[in-house]
């Protein structure tokens, strides 16, 4: 799975940020590694110069092989708050829709139960 990360003004894009958000997606998203192929981080301040409450944004769109891209939005007081929770978002997200899928899936399958006449007792 590949993570890409891209930041705004006002949040510094350093190499230590993008290893530590690869490697904590990794692990967060390691059991939805074979439907994913990559995930789009977007980090942006909105207030830019002024401080206050839920002025981080974190994005996260992930692409799925043969689906249509998921993507959440979180936002907090910080950038690592805002990146924890859309990572959360997102997990409720895959857990919802490869769910559906699953269990659409599931209908399309023959069954293993057969009709079978019942004994008559006499």
């Amino acid at each position: 799975m590949q993570v890409e990360v891209n930041t705004s003004n006002g949040i510094e894009n350093k190499d230590t940020l993008e290893r530590w958000a690869n490697d904590y997606l990794n692990e967060e998203l390691a059991r939805f590694k074979q439907e994913i192929t990559r995930v789009e981080v977007q980090l942006s301040d909105e207030n830019k110069i002024r401080s206050g409450a839920s002025d981080k944004r974190c994005t996260m769109e992930a692409r799925l092989k043969g689906h249509e891209p998921l993507a959440v939005n979180h936002h907090a007081e910080s950038q690592d708050l805002a990146f924890r929770g859309a990572t959360q978002k997102l997990i409720r997200m895959l857990e919802h829709t490869l769910g559906r899928l699953d269990r659409h899936e599931h209908r399309a399958r023959d069954t293993i139960r057969k009709d079978t006449p019942m004994p008559t007792t006499e």
